[in-house]
């Protein structure tokens, strides 16, 4: 389809990189948590554009500019790791009572999970490495074989985005009655938050 070796196996992986905890998710409970639904779906924006622009790079040939120089993606994991540990540390930092971490605007929302996703190492390898696995040389069809797979991937991210988005809007309205509770998920965010950047700091 579309040049695309076999596209189901295509939409399968997809799904499983969606569902993986990591920190793309926790970006979209976090807003959810912070904006409601409109701060969720701000999120889940961020999240798709970041995904489309590490899929063109990936297309532009960035792939061959990593594997030449595996320097430039170290640099890359000690970015996200350092982002991901000062936004767990500030949501670790916040004192009862204080203005929240995330403005309630939409776009700061965005911005964010945007930040995150651009600095994903799994993000990266995804579409650095597995991704062009899918594309079929015998079939393949230049630019209509790319924004088909930029389209899929745009949709499913929506679709998985959304239903986030409402199961933890659903969850949170029913603990928003205990502040307790609240601040203790907030902490508990922000200590996973510092676990992923430590991890990746860590890995190589």
């Amino acid at each position: 389809m579309f040049g695309i070796a076999d596209y189901g196996a295509f939409v399968a992986a997809i799904l499983i990189f969606l569902l993986l905890p990591g920190p793309g998710n926790l970006a979209l409970i976090a807003s959810t948590g912070k904006g409601g639904i409109k701060g969720g779906l701000a999120a889940t924006m961020g999240v798709i554009v970041g995904d489309q622009v590490l899929m063109w790079l990936a297309v532009a040939g960035v792939a061959a500019l990593l594997a030449a120089y595996p320097v430039a993606f170290y640099a890359v994991q000690w970015l996200g790791a350092a982002y991901l540990a000062w936004l767990g540390g500030k949501m670790l930092l916040v004192k009862p009572g204080a203005a929240p971490i995330l403005h309630i605007k939409p776009h700061h929302y965005l911005r964010q999970a945007l930040a995150i996703t651009l600095l994903n190492p799994k993000a990266i390898v995804f579409y650095m490495a597995f991704f062009p696995l899918f594309v079929d040389p015998a079939r393949h069809q230049g630019i209509a074989t790319f924004a088909f797979m930029a389209l899929t991937i745009a949709v499913l991210t929506f679709a998985y985005g959304l239903t986030a988005v409402l199961l933890t809007h659903y969850l949170a309205e029913r603990l928003r009655a205990s502040p307790i509770i609240s601040r203790s998920l907030e902490k508990l965010a922000g200590v996973f938050l510092l676990a992923f950047g430590v991890k990746l700091a860590l890995s190589h």
